[in-house]
């Protein structure tokens, strides 16, 4: 970890990362990978959820054993390519809240631009952990956290599967109350504003489109 920002470097992400990376990996494979991943950040991520003593009865007798407490987790995708993340998250908590914020790249400015969110009513009660597989820019990340802060969300998390130095030093910059989490950290960005090297485009790749 450094500062607000940690990278990953279990050789189960690793080795998953890797998979996906490969231009040959199939849409049925990289989508089912993608999850995978997600669901191994996702342990790491959530490790700081508040936990209560709750009463329960074992076959052996009545015991005092830890629950996550009161409201617990709202995870929001940067459509479209943050929807494949997010049941690698349900996978370890199945009562989270999911939100959605819709963003867009325009290919000439690179500028994100909005075309939809709606997000839990108790967002400010939540733990919201935004995820989108790509950080490169920086700029639809920074502009769906400027949106969920604007909502009443106090503790916000944000991850992404692969990110480049440009965008983490955005967001570090910008937000430095959020932690960042990468599964890897990459070289740079090219003219395009496309990660090297990257694993292409994760959305098209998550949903079959190119």
């Amino acid at each position: 970890m450094k500062g607000n920002v940690t990278e990953f470097t279990h050789p189960l992400i690793m080795h998953k990362i890797s998979l996906i990376r490969d231009k040959n990996c199939g849409t049925r494979e990289f989508r089912t990978v993608i999850g995978e991943i997600a669901t191994l950040m996702g342990y790491e991520i959530l490790r700081d959820l508040e936990t209560e003593l709750v009463e329960i009865e074992t076959p052996m007798e009545k015991a005092m054993v830890p629950m996550i407490k009161g409201k617990k987790l709202a995870v929001v995708p940067i459509l479209r390519a943050g929807l494949g993340m997010v049941d690698g998250i349900l996978s370890l908590v199945p009562t989270a809240k999911v939100g959605h914020v819709g963003m867009y790249r325009d290919e000439e400015t690179l500028q994100p631009k909005e075309y939809y969110c709606k997000l839990p009513e108790d967002i400010d009660q939540r733990l919201v952990l935004i995820v989108d597989p790509m950080l490169a820019t920086g700029g639809s990340a920074d502009a769906a956290i400027e949106f969920v802060k604007k909502q009443g969300a106090k503790q916000i998390k944000f991850a992404s599967i692969i990110a480049a130095p440009e965008g983490i030093k955005m967001l570090t910059e910008k937000h430095p109350d959020i932690q960042i989490y990468c599964g890897s950290i990459d070289r740079q960005l090219n003219e395009n504003g496309y990660i090297l090297p990257g694993l292409g485009d994760a959305g098209d790749r998550i949903f079959g489109t190119k």
